[in-house]
């Protein structure tokens, strides 16, 4: 899974355009990033900026955000109606996809600290990077705001968690942290407002009061009516939709509607949506109505006709979808390529992509003609019979295949961290030491592609030899030449490994990938003769 940070900063800054877009290009010039919304506001003079990309790019651009605009807005002059204590005021990081809260943290810190030394902004930290109690919400630390920096952060107890404990009137400070990804979402309710009121009142955490709390965890709502729209809307917050996701806040909705003799009139997005949570979605109305959908593109889309997403405006899931935003071309250019294109680079004067990426791209292929042989036997009424079985067997051999297909621009990129700690320094001891110790940590990396490659495609067996029991015999060519396309992936793969343990120095690690590799080398060819075995045995 890509690994997808967001963030959020805000400046203070909403009416000169110049600034405005002078921090967008800060943003638009780091490689790896994508700018998703600028959001200004003039009586409350404040941009908000949303960008996302890997950890590290995400950083990057929050840097040279922040040092753009300190060079370009003077807080001495901000006037606005919204708090604020910075030129840039807020700044969190919010994890998206393949991170945790924890890495979002890190995120901060690592921003933090190059914004304390080499800007010397003072730098607070805030919600889940704080751990001070005194200093953990954001309303606690910008108590005063701009104006009262320049008494608080000579005091020990708001000295700064970054930077100078020196006010600094240009820019004054900023704060940052990490929080969950924030999901606002409307559901509409054809009543009026206080009947709407009244569901949001007993589904949001709070409930009605202490004596009375609602039924779902972190949320917050309340109900209002859109004249536009000529409905009313029960406005909901999602602050972890892990905890809540959206689906489950519809169906709470849906079903007090109907308490209260109201229908309800689908939902509306407002804003973006992580992948995870429409995919969520997506599980709970297949396992309720017992459907059997495996293509991520139909999973979305019976996502939007359950919630009713085009209710109100449509829907378009390639611009709600924070990673449906992001283009992948760039990430993956040799899956991304025509075979035509792939082979003839395969075959040009170049080392690269090589044995370890054909070794990937073959083993896919291999998950997917077992995944095909499954679709050859589902849903037609001679092997109907069939159905349950291939509904077991058809989604694990689709989900490896489509884990296999990045692992062909993984295994050509696997190197480059080897090849940047060949080109540390190396004039004296120290230098050499830490140049050797990262040129080892980059060969493990470079074997534990293709080793992943193995574990994925070993994963396959027990579908493909199910499959071979019980599948379309029309399709049996089919499934052999998808077995023996895995076991060569698993083969060629394994060479890859084997080839850079040659310098590997730990001598345990060493033991146990190559201990890991025959096992599933020999269970690759046991399986593929099984497999060939049961085949031979229908014909």
């Amino acid at each position: 899974m890509r690994k997808i940070v967001e963030c959020v900063p805000n400046i203070s800054e909403g009416r000169d355009e110049k600034i405005i877009n002078a921090c967008a290009e800060a943003v638009k010039a780091v490689e790896g990033v994508t700018l998703l919304d600028v959001d200004p506001g003039k009586s409350t003079n404040r941009t908000v900026f949303t960008f996302v990309g890997d950890p590290d790019s995400v950083v990057e651009a929050a840097f040279q955000f922040t040092k753009t605009a300190y060079e370009l807005i003077d807080m001495s002059k901000h006037s606005g109606a919204h708090p604020r204590m910075g030129a840039v005021d807020v700044c969190p990081f919010v994890p998206v996809a393949g991170v945790t809260t924890e890495d979002c943290v890190e995120c901060s810190k690592r921003y933090g600290k190059r914004v304390g030394e080499e800007l010397g902004l003072p730098v607070y930290l805030y919600e889940e990077a704080s751990t001070n109690p005194a200093r953990k919400s954001l309303k606690q630390i910008r108590q005063g705001e701009y104006e009262a920096i320049k008494d608080r952060i000579i005091l020990p107890e708001w000295k700064p968690d970054f930077g100078p404990a020196k006010f600094n009137p240009k820019f004054g400070a900023v704060v940052t942290g990490a929080r969950f990804f924030l999901i606002a979402y409307n559901v509409n309710i054809l009543g009026t407002k206080e009947q709407a009121h009244r569901i949001a009142l007993n589904i949001r955490e709070q409930g009605r009061g202490a004596d009375e709390p609602g039924r779902l965890k972190a949320i917050k709502a309340i109900g209002w009516y859109v004249d536009e729209y000529n409905m009313a809307q029960v406005s909901i917050n999602l602050d972890n939709y892990t905890i809540t996701p959206p689906h489950i806040v519809f169906e709470e909705c849906v079903k007090d509607a109907k308490e209260l003799n109201l229908a309800a009139a689908g939902s509306e997005l407002v804003g973006l949506i992580p992948l995870e949570a429409m995919l969520l979605a997506a599980e709970y109305y297949i396992k309720k109505e017992d459907l059997f959908i495996v293509d991520e593109k139909q999973k979305i889309r019976l996502v939007v006709e359950r919630l009713g997403l085009n209710s109100v405006s449509p829907f378009n899931p390639e611009k709600r979808i924070i990673e449906y935003m992001i283009a992948e071309g760039g990430k993956e250019p040799l899956a991304s390529m025509s075979v035509r294109s792939f082979v003839e680079l395969v075959g040009a004067r170049t080392s690269a992509p090589g044995g370890g990426s054909v070794s990937a791209l073959i083993a896919a292929m291999g998950a997917g003609l077992g995944a095909m042989m499954g679709w050859m036997s589902y849903g037609t009424k001679k092997f109907e019979h069939l159905d349950s079985i291939m509904r077991q067997n058809i989604p694990p051999l689709h989900e490896n295949m489509m884990k296999l297909i990045p692992m062909i621009d993984a295994d050509t990129n696997a190197f480059n961290d080897y090849m940047m700690a060949m080109k540390l320094p190396k004039n004296t001891d120290e230098q050499k030491k830490k140049r050797s110790g990262q040129m080892q940590e980059g060969l493990k990396k470079a074997i534990n592609v293709p080793l992943e490659v193995m574990r994925i495609a070993d994963s396959c067996w027990s579908n493909m030899i199910e499959m071979a029991k019980h599948g379309n015999p029309s399709s049996g060519s089919d499934l052999a030449v998808g077995a023996k396309s895995l076991e060569t992936g698993i083969w060629g793969a394994k060479k890859n490994v084997e080839i850079n343990l040659v310098q590997i120095e730990d001598e345990k690690y060493k033991k146990s990938v190559v201990k890991e590799a025959d096992e599933i080398m020999k269970r690759a060819e046991k399986n593929l003769a099984e497999v060939e075995k049961i085949l031979g045995g229908r014909e």
